[in-house]
């Protein structure tokens, strides 16, 4: 918190959005570059790491839509934010079962992170992995980018709505050095892109996610420019509803936003209409939004689950089982995590969409 306290005494005040990526992202303060948060050890747990047959759908999935495309030569996986690595050393390993796909393959992994490299290098041992700083460094496809729990690790704006008033959120200090949220007056480009979006709904407490933005638009155009798409799975909303979202979570459990930042991870629930909207504005095409469960159910998740359990004790299919149900039951990870797949307008595919 010293960097944050320090940054504030000169400042005064730091809008939402920069104290973030501060408490996220900061060099030596930032929670995901001087830890691994995630499993039982850390403050979360993500759906790769809850079972092996998250990716071995994904995988499936990849090898239809790379056939679906023509089986081009080289082909380029692209994973936004890959944690500690599980997702695509899963793939990797269901990857090998299909050698024409295997040969084409390679596998660009985006991450700030340091200490996740790390891990991540640790883990992924193999010739196709490489690590890249920005998604402009990709000069070749087509292209599957791939997110898992990636957008909602981005920082936002908050825009509160009084009448005709827009106030941002910002950070500040208050007596004793303490951080304390106010409202200044929103600059006139900002409410202008909210309503340009049309963000404007019920509720008063607006979200503008500006570095999903910036992500969205940059993959946009590399999808535009070299054919392929982008697979999303995130918790959010896809009706519009204007509501705060922004949460901190440490050791599994949630805490306030402003007692342990650079020590606790802060995430907000994603807009999937709004990320429509901005894709729209590329001319990509966007299958329609379905639950986390409803996706894994039509790549046929239960029944890869049924002829593994075959050669099972008990204990390692009720295990098998119990995390399946993690993945795919409305009180678990089910529902609240949505689907979403975009791709180039030439495209026609909408495997586990339709």
């Amino acid at each position: 918190m010293s960097k944050i306290v320090n940054i504030l005494k000169e400042q005064k005040s730091i809008p939402l959005d920069k104290f973030i990526n501060i408490a996220l992202y900061d060099k030596k303060f930032g929670y995901y570059m001087k830890k691994n948060p995630l499993g039982p050890r850390g403050d979360f747990i993500t759906s790769p790491l809850i079972s092996s047959l998250f990716a071995e759908m994904i995988a499936i999935w990849c090898v239809a839509f790379w056939e679906n495309l023509g089986k081009p030569k080289k082909i380029l996986l692209v994973e936004l934010g890959p944690g500690d690595g599980s997702l695509s050393y899963d793939l990797l390993n269901s990857f090998k079962n299909f050698k024409k796909f295997y040969n084409s393959i390679n596998i660009r992994l985006l991450e700030k992170s340091k200490k996740l490299k790390k891990i991540q290098k640790n883990k992924i041992k193999n010739k196709k992995v490489k690590w890249i700083q920005k998604i402009s460094d990709l000069n070749s496809g087509p292209l599957i980018f791939l997110g898992n729990e990636f957008f909602d690790s981005l920082s936002i704006k908050q825009v509160y709505r009084k009448k005709n008033s827009y106030l941002e959120k910002y950070v500040k200090l208050s007596k004793n050095n303490k951080l304390d949220f106010f409202f200044k007056k929103a600059e006139k480009k900002l409410v202008k892109n909210i309503k340009k979006y049309k963000l404007l709904s019920s509720g008063n407490v607006i979200e503008y996610p500006s570095d999903a933005i910036k992500y969205l638009e940059i993959i946009g155009e590399k999808i535009k420019k070299y054919n392929g798409g982008i697979l999303l799975f995130d918790y959010g909303y896809t009706k519009n509803k204007n509501k705060n979202t922004l949460q901190s979570v440490k050791d599994h459990k949630y805490l306030n936003i402003l007692s342990d930042p650079g020590n606790s991870d802060i995430t907000s629930h994603i807009n999937y209409s709004f990320l429509t909207k901005i894709l729209e504005r590329k001319n990509l095409k966007i299958e329609k939004i379905i639950t986390q469960s409803e996706f894994l159910q039509k790549l046929g998740i239960i029944e890869r689950a049924s002829i593994i359990s075959k050669n099972q004790t008990f204990k390692e299919k009720a295990n098998m089982f119990y995390r399946l149900k993690r993945l795919l039951h409305y009180k678990e990870m089910g529902v609240l995590f949505k689907t979403m797949f975009v791709h180039n307008k030439k495209t026609k595919f909408s495997l586990g969409f339709k």
